[in-house]
């Protein structure tokens, strides 16, 4: 796919007030917006599986129209488009909306925090879905797991990155928390939805920029502009995506759709994660291979100071928390207790294999 064909949708107008949702005969019809340009790989193309897989669930009891970034609202507009009724559902990722509440943010990804398979467990099986469905009560809406990335990479830059210094200075794309770390340490954070990333980059608004992976990033171009391309990704070690949907749509759902919307959520968590790590191989091959792309992990004194400075953002998210309920206060308890519980078992289980996998032999089939 061309990054132009991304870009087009990317670039529509704002919101626009749009019908209720037709019902005829029992059937019904939701919108579900989205922060994701038309038609790209992984974010955009899983959301519009999600909306057929309900639609074809619900033998078109519930039909999905899914919308791009810019059709019905701005990509980073989801949130209010589900609160107000706009739109009954939309597809994005949680971290978006910390202006709504710091809460937000763990949802989605918090430096050094989970892997995808850790956030599907604290989501799952511990209180994080209690959790998220109190932060999001007040805003008439619920969430669920509806996606994920797996571990990302840090982000493209046009010089390479020795030491800390190399950041002072520079304009970096990166939302959310990941912005915070990096001001600390010199940077200048730029938040731009990923349609506006490239020609950003080209024109020189922006110096560098952090998207997903090597999937995403070959199909939107970045190497054109940036030839670093670095890792670790310990701000989004398994970045999970989310299906909002409007409380009172909820409600007029049977109990039957309303499962059929909770397993599909379920199945496009596993079947997202599955894709990317499918195509992240084969594209970071092709970025290097055909592109000239090199391909860093960042000095470990950068990494410690980037750790020093995401724990110095954590206790500000918790210090600033005033409300009544305490909601971020626990989430971000619950967060760290959770976290280290199922740390000892990643670190013997997960962590020894990869570490054995790096032994110097390989397999090889005898002639």
């Amino acid at each position: 796919m061309k990054r132009r064909s991304f870009l087009k949708a990317a670039s529509v107008g704002g919101a626009s007030v749009v019908a209720a949702p037709a019902i005829s005969q029992g059937l019904i019809e939701w919108r579900m917006v989205t922060s994701w340009p038309k038609g790209l790989p992984g974010l955009g193309m899983g959301a519009e599986r999600l909306a057929a897989n309900i639609t074809a669930m619900s033998n078109g009891r519930l039909t999905i129209k899914p919308y791009a970034a810019g059709e019905l609202v701005p990509a980073l507009g989801c949130f209010d488009a589900v609160a107000s009724g706009t739109a009954q559902m939309s597809h994005d990722a949680a971290y978006y909306h910390t202006g709504k509440s710091e809460g937000c943010a763990f949802f989605t990804a918090f430096p050094f925090g989970f892997t995808a398979s850790e956030l599907e467990g604290w989501v799952k099986y511990g209180n994080g879905q209690q959790l998220w469905d109190e932060l999001y009560q007040p805003f008439g809406i619920r969430a669920f797991m509806a996606g994920n990335s797996g571990t990302q990479m840090l982000g493209w830059f046009k010089k390479e990155i020795r030491s800390v210094a190399d950041l002072n200075g520079l304009k970096f794309r990166a939302p959310g928390n990941q912005g915070r770390v990096l001001q600390k340490l010199g940077v200048t954070p730029v938040t731009l939805p990923g349609g506006e990333i490239f020609p950003a980059l080209q024109s020189g608004a922006i110096d560098g920029a952090e998207w997903i992976g090597p999937y995403n990033d070959l199909a939107l171009g970045f190497y054109q502009v940036c030839k670093y391309y670095y890792s670790h990704g310990y701000h989004e070690p398994g970045a999970g995506l989310q299906l909002m949907i409007n409380e009172q749509a909820w409600q007029t759902l049977p109990k039957d759709l309303q499962e059929i919307v909770k397993v599909a959520a379920e199945a496009s968590n596993r079947d997202m994660l599955a894709e990317y790590m499918a195509r992240s191989g084969p594209a970071l091959r092709t970025l290097v291979q055909q592109h000239g792309v090199i391909v860093r992990g960042l000095p470990e004194d950068v990494l410690m100071a980037c750790g020093e400075k995401s724990n110095e953002v954590l206790n500000e998210i918790y210090a600033g928390d005033t409300s009544p309920n305490r909601i971020v206060k626990r989430i971000v308890e619950d967060f760290l207790k959770f976290r280290e519980d199922v740390i000892p078992w990643t670190r013997i289980g997960e962590q020894a294999f990869l570490n054995a996998r790096r032994l110097p032999f390989e397999f090889k089939l005898k002639a």
